[in-house]
């Protein structure tokens, strides 16, 4: 007899993520660091197993090197399962054809396969490029009460902000009568996540109708959502109340870093009911100089803090030289800000070198813009670089 799976989660990570610039040349937008230790795939992942989900595919496209290395085998998520677990799938070519993803839809499509493997009831569509802590047993449980064919989760948000989405147009139970992908006049403020359960044997169907239609753009916003709702498939919204964040500019992604300072911060990383998991670097314990100052601040195993930090996030291993000042920045790992260096309203990429009083950025306001520096770069002794500027190559003086 063949063996089930409840529910097989399938996690979209393969985005390229252009719009982060210089933090996603060389790395998948999933694969970013994130708060101090983390990356941002951790937090579906670990939403997965906190929810009682032990078998994911983790769909992967764009520069995969660094994502793959990260999830490795699954085992900090506890997805090193014997049966189901944790498995990267990439593009593949088979015999017939083969093609990279095409849009979300076909990257689920071109892995029927694996989820049918598992013979499962439900499929778990996640994306892998979102800050938040969700109980998905919540939503499937809510999925099998409606009996919908597929639940959409969804969020409230700002008027000025509903055409970056998908909007749902939904009935006072909560049952959808009309999606919208990123419409100019929305109709309402209550978004799609991109987090949808379905229905196993109806997803299959309508993946396979897509595929054969040349037509379509292969998208689940665009084609597979809108074909079940005018077929007349039963549909509904399942609402989240809780901190979520598209990371998808360098201005959230900033956002989000700070969302987790204070003493009761807006997203609390902290929080033992539901612990997000990572795969954490070998690093002797922070050490603070005596004339080291922290103020407001993440800061990760391994860093060396001999200057000021203040309202900052800093990775695994970053060193502060003394008298050097870093203030409302991301940096992140094995970076080193040298001798009176100045750092204000930046992220910093892993393998930064700052040269002795470079000043990086300026003093955050309302009209500054975020310095952001890639992966690897060294910026040379008493440069500045000025506000919003994006860097991949060494800065010379």
């Amino acid at each position: 007899m063949q063996r089930k799976k409840e529910c097989v989660a399938m996690l979209l990570a393969g985005g390229q993520g252009s719009r982060l610039f210089a933090l996603t040349t060389n790395v998948a937008k999933p694969a970013v660091a994130f708060g101090a230790k983390y990356r941002i795939i951790d937090f579906p992942l670990s939403n997965c197993i906190n929810s009682g989900i032990d078998t994911v595919g983790v769909l992967t496209q764009y520069q995969p090197l660094i994502l793959n290395e990260y999830i490795g085998n699954g085992q900090p998520w506890d997805l090193d399962r014997t049966y189901g677990g944790v498995h990267i799938l990439s593009p593949y070519q088979a015999k017939t054809n083969s093609s990279w993803y095409e849009g979300t839809a076909n990257a689920i499509y071109q892995n029927l396969h694996f989820m049918k493997m598992y013979n499962p009831e439900y499929v778990l569509v996640l994306s892998g490029d979102h800050i938040y802590k969700m109980d998905y047993a919540a939503m499937l449980k809510a999925h099998k009460d409606t009996g919908a064919d597929c639940t959409i989760a969804a969020i409230n948000v700002p008027l000025s902000e509903a055409s970056r989405f998908g909007i749902l147009n939904v009935n006072p139970d909560g049952e959808i009568y009309q999606f919208e992908e990123k419409p100019k006049a929305p109709k309402s403020t209550l978004a799609s996540m991109g987090i949808y359960v379905f229905s196993a044997k109806k997803l299959f169907k309508y993946l396979e109708a897509d595929d054969a239609n040349p037509n379509s753009s292969k998208d689940f916003g665009k084609d597979v959502l809108p074909a079940m709702l005018n077929a007349g498939e039963k549909m509904y919204s399942y609402r989240f109340e809780g901190y979520w964040k598209d990371v998808g500019t360098i201005a959230s992604l900033w956002e989000a870093n700070m969302d987790l300072l204070g003493d009761d911060p807006k997203f609390d990383v902290s929080d033992k009911s539901w612990k997000i998991h990572s795969r954490n670097p070998l690093a002797p314990p922070e050490h603070i100089g005596e004339n080291g100052v922290v103020k407001n601040s993440m800061i990760a195993l391994g860093c060396e803090i001999d200057g000021v930090v203040e309202n900052s996030i800093l990775g695994s291993n970053v060193i502060v030289e003394k008298g050097a000042t870093v203030k409302d920045s991301v940096v992140l790992a094995n970076s080193v800000i040298k001798a009176n260096a100045n750092v204000s309203y930046s992220i910093i990429d892993e393998n930064v070198t700052i040269g002795k009083a470079a000043k990086i950025g300026v003093e955050k306001d309302a009209s500054a813009e975020i310095v952001v520096l890639g992966r690897g770069l060294t910026v040379d002794d008493g440069v500045t670089v000025s506000e919003g500027q994006k860097h991949e190559q060494d800065i010379k003086a």
